[in-house]
């Protein structure tokens, strides 16, 4: 469980540090410049995943997969597919200009919301709540935050970015659902 705890903390921390301390992170952001702050911390959240996508994969092939917090109820495996899949599109809509972007106003934290409230639909592990529940957490604190703070895209919607919203979240979608989950961390979903 280390791993996994180490690895959502320094992810934590560094989105906390970003989300609530703004005035700080951009002192140091002048002070730094722009790209290394935004190497650095890119960097230590990529460190923070990789720790905790190692530390998950221990523990859910190892004995602690049969620690449950709770067991999902039946039929929940699809009702996440569905709501992954929406999260991916709604993560494909935070790099456009489109009338998703401007609908959702925190698509990406929307994403993140579905995609780790869906996780929590169909995994009742320790592990795997105390992972998903921690993204959903962050992603909810994030979208409050933005919301208090006014913060929202003030764009003319281009509809062909809502296009590429939905091929990108596909597309994310299909290489999660065969690529990462049954070899990264060797939990296929597709059986």
């Amino acid at each position: 469980m280390s791993y996994l705890i180490v690895g959502l903390g320094i992810f934590t921390v560094l989105h906390l540090y970003s989300m609530l301390l703004p005035v700080s992170r951009d002192k140091l952001k002048a002070r730094m410049g722009e790209g290394a702050y935004k190497g650095v911390y890119s960097v230590a959240a990529l460190v923070g995943l990789g720790v905790m996508i190692m530390g998950y994969r221990q523990l859910s092939a190892g004995p602690e997969a049969g620690n449950f917090l709770y067991e999902p109820p039946g039929g929940m495996r699809h009702v996440t597919m569905l709501l992954v899949l929406l999260a991916f599109i709604s993560i494909g809509a935070f790099h456009g200009r489109g009338y998703l972007k401007r609908w959702l106003r925190n698509p990406f934290s929307i994403g993140i919301a579905l995609w780790s409230f869906g996780h929590l639909l169909s995994n009742g592990r320790v592990h795997a709540v105390l992972m998903f529940g921690t993204f959903l957490a962050l992603a909810l604190l994030d979208i409050i935050v933005s919301t208090a703070r006014g913060k929202w895209p003030l764009h003319e919607p281009q509809p062909r970015s809502d296009v590429n919203a939905v091929i990108v979240g596909m597309v994310l979608y299909v290489v999660f659902l065969f690529g990462f989950h049954p070899y990264v961390l060797n939990l296929p979903v597709v059986r």
